[in-house]
């Protein structure tokens, strides 16, 4: 038997053991978690939309229609029309012909890699893909080809040595970096070589492209150039699941191969009732994506001042590199003892001696409240340091 108790220790050792926090209250920068109050700049809440007033009263209005169950799968009995709704509402906010809810987004990963590759296929996966691009990958049972981050040059040599059916899996906008994937280069890979491209735009719904429509309509992609895209409800759209939107005979493909939507409840009505009002206030949301702009503008610029090492982001996504995993969590936890809650990142979430604060933004963030997590870093600050040594 492994010896899992040791294996804990060596995590801690290692300063990539992992806590939870209890969180009480509704999800906005300002939050109680273990009891004390801090301000976040942690969330995947990009608009500022989970506790929206007009969300939690579609929420409500669905409940007392609908009820709180999904009840069965799709399939079965599961398949309500405020899904259907959703789905409908879901395409025209993609610019595409159809799309498919799902429970979560790691889900519909899977269940789209997984139906449209395996065994004598082979998928081609950028390095940085999110864990749920990796997983689907795995179980697909095809070959995996890994290719450097954003790397076109390298994709085109492994694809064009490569015959029968081809996959390209990439996140739109990249979870940890917040860069964006080359999707115009990779969309004309994809014709030149005859290869399926799908992307999984889950940060870059909502805070991204026309009216938050996502990279692939930031990139003038259409449906014929990028076949599939993923999205998920539960970052910028302030609700829960997720969705695949691309091509109506792909999405029928979808419906009889992908497991994953298969063999699962349908998430309740009354979430889908909330979902569709979400994407009325995401593509209203033009007020809310300047100020978002311009929070991050303000950060990149005065925290570059103070020496720390940005990536090369436009996204709400703003990490601060540090590399040693010690060293992250200790200025994460000097953070939070100041009220400010900054989430350290850590292998094997990220490659190794790339550790890093993910700093994250929300249009519902003020600019008091991140003039606060300026005046945290600053008694930490690279430079600070350096003067005082």
């Amino acid at each position: 038997m492994r010896d899992f108790a040791t294996e804990l220790q060596q995590r801690r050792d290692a300063g990539l053991y992992r806590t939870r926090r209890l969180v009480d209250g509704p999800h906005q920068p300002a939050l109680t978690t273990d009891g004390e109050p801090v301000l976040a700049f942690c969330s995947n809440d990009y608009l500022g939309l989970a506790s929206h007033p007009e969300l939690v009263s579609a929420a409500a209005a669905g409940v007392a229609r609908y009820g709180v169950g999904g009840a069965a799968s799709h399939l079965i009995c599961g398949h309500h029309s405020e899904h259907h709704r959703l789905e409908e509402r879901l395409a025209e906010f993609t610019r595409r012909s159809g799309a498919l809810f799902f429970s979560t987004g790691f889900m519909a990963n899977l269940g789209v890699i997984t139906a449209l590759a395996g065994k004598g296929d082979t998928i081609f996966s950028d390095s940085l893909n999110h864990a749920s691009i990796i997983d689907g990958c795995r179980l697909s049972g095809a070959s995996v080809q890994v290719y450097p981050h954003g790397d076109t040059e390298a994709l085109e040599a492994q694809l064009a040595k490569t015959q029968g059916h081809k996959l390209v899996v990439t996140d739109g906008v990249f979870s940890m970096d917040g860069d964006v994937a080359p999707l115009r280069e990779l969309a004309k890979l994809c014709r030149q070589y005859g290869a399926l491209l799908v992307v999984d735009d889950a940060h870059g719904f909502g805070c991204v492209g026309p009216e938050g429509r996502g990279a692939v309509l930031q990139a003038g992609l259409s449906e014929d150039e990028v076949p599939l895209v993923v999205g998920t409800l539960g970052k910028a759209f302030g609700t829960s699941g997720a969705f695949v939107a691309g091509p109506t005979m792909l999405l029928d493909y979808l419906v009889q191969k992908a497991r994953s939507y298969i063999y699962t409840t349908a998430m309740p009505p009354a979430l889908a009732t909330a979902s569709c009002r979400s994407v009325d206030l995401v593509e209203q949301g033009e007020q809310r994506r300047e100020h978002l702009a311009r929070l991050i503008g303000r950060f990149r610029r005065e925290v570059s001042d103070m020496g720390y090492q940005l990536m090369p982001s436009l996204t709400p996504i703003q990490p601060i590199m540090i590399g040693d995993p010690h060293q992250a969590m200790a200025l994460s936890q000097s953070l939070e003892k100041r009220g400010i809650l900054v989430t350290a990142i850590r292998p094997p979430t990220v490659p190794q001696g790339e550790s890093r604060l993910r700093v994250t933004f929300s249009a519902a963030h003020t600019n008091d409240q991140l003039d606060r997590l300026l005046d945290a870093l600053k008694m930490f600050a690279p430079q600070r340091i350096r003067e005082s040594a």
